[in-house]
């Protein structure tokens, strides 16, 4: 059988890249602006709805600072942040010289806990500093609980910086994620749904943020003819070159979201009757994940003592990548020194968890060695 390596999620294109690129080398449109830039904007708009207004940018981190910075977050500032969750969720706020407050997981979307969320907010402000924002991330393409964060946001009048990186494609009673926050980020690493190599956008359903956003990306040059700077700037703004990728990708998003999905509905058939083996997914028809990554919690008292980490190394024998799930920003080094809001919901979930293939660009061949190695692992 071929030994070639099995990716976790690796980019997957759909063909019409090459012609939006090689476009852009013909009219010399290489410069971080263009009409690929333009064109992708404005897919992305109409692909979100919701009067949505896109800025790209050179990645999903730089989406998140300057979302931080349009929406006030000042060095000394307290922000909120989910705690698990990939580190450039958080990052951006010690960018700033701002404090993080991470909080916990709920055990249906393993996203942000509302309970825990408001009694950080609650002890923030008795302590005289208000959280100045939440971040509020949709981890592995799964939707946060909207409706109860956004209740409590609304009630202490916070706003949501929604960290959309890997929902891409996700729905929410409906509505695509990355349009519920007061900003919303998107990413297109590698990695993600869609790729443009690198890259991210700011989302918006304020046109002036989305100007504003791209005036600090471009270093914050003022309009006068000489070089004149008011404010600091950044050099965040995606290239022309990145974006005519993007534009191909835009083709086949729907496709990549639903060859996702499929991956999902195979591994939920491969452990159906596998004790300790449960596949993350959606708690009801509100939620639709793009299933960007799949992952299964492992109870070892239920698998004959096979944990996740023995799982992940028998799957690494095999040349196939599969990862443990986001290790929370509270146990992180850089990170355990600041506040922590919740029970060990996050704890647990990175101890037994684990992410396995789930690229759009799988194939039969794939599964079947993927399958091959959980059968002969779970003697079933």
């Amino acid at each position: 059988m071929n030994n070639s390596k099995i990716w976790l999620s690796s980019p997957h294109m759909g063909g019409n890249e090459r012609n939006f690129v090689q476009e852009a080398f013909d009219t010399n449109w290489v410069a971080p602006l263009g009409p690929n830039v333009n064109g992708f904007e404005k897919d992305l708009e109409n692909y979100l709805g919701n009067d949505s207004h896109v800025g790209a940018l050179s990645s999903g981190t730089a989406a998140i600072h300057l979302g931080l910075i349009l929406l006030g977050v000042q060095a000394g500032d307290v922000v909120i942040c989910q705690s698990m969750t990939f580190s450039a969720s958080a990052n951006p706020i010690l960018y700033l010289g701002a404090t993080p407050v991470f909080v916990d997981s709920e055990r249906e979307t393993w996203n942000l806990c509302p309970i825990a969320m408001e009694a950080a907010i609650v002890d923030s402000i008795a302590k005289g500093k208000k959280p100045k924002a939440i971040i509020a991330v949709h981890l592995y393409g799964m939707p946060f609980k909207v409706t109860e964060i956004k209740t409590v946001a609304d009630k202490y009048q916070i706003p949501i910086l929604e960290d959309s990186a890997e929902a891409l494609g996700s729905l929410y009673k409906g509505q695509k994620c990355g349009t519920f926050g007061a900003i919303g980020i998107l990413s297109f690493n590698g990695n993600k749904i869609i790729t443009t190599s690198g890259g991210g956008a700011i989302v918006s359903t304020n046109k002036e943020v989305k100007e504003k956003a791209i005036f600090l990306a471009t270093q914050a040059r003022d309009n006068a003819p000489h070089y004149q700077h008011s404010q600091i700037g950044y050099n965040y703004r995606m290239s022309n070159i990145c974006a005519g990728i993007g534009r191909g990708q835009m083709e086949v998003l729907d496709k990549h979201v639903s060859l996702r999905r499929k991956m999902h509905d195979f591994y939920q058939e491969l452990f159906q009757n596998v004790a300790g083996i449960t596949v993350f997914e959606s708690p009801n028809a509100d939620y639709v994940s793009n299933h960007w990554l799949t992952a299964i919690v492992v109870d070892s008292d239920k698998t004959n003592g096979i944990t996740a980490e023995q799982i992940r190394l028998v799957l690494e024998q095999e040349n196939i990548e599969c990862r443990p799930l986001w290790k929370p920003m509270h146990l992180q080094p850089i990170f355990e020194k600041y506040a922590y809001y919740g029970t060990q919901v996050a704890e647990t979930l990175f101890v037994n968890g684990l992410c396995l293939p789930s690229g759009s660009n799988l194939v039969n061949e794939d599964r079947a060695r993927i399958k091959k190695v959980f059968l002969e692992l779970m003697q079933l």
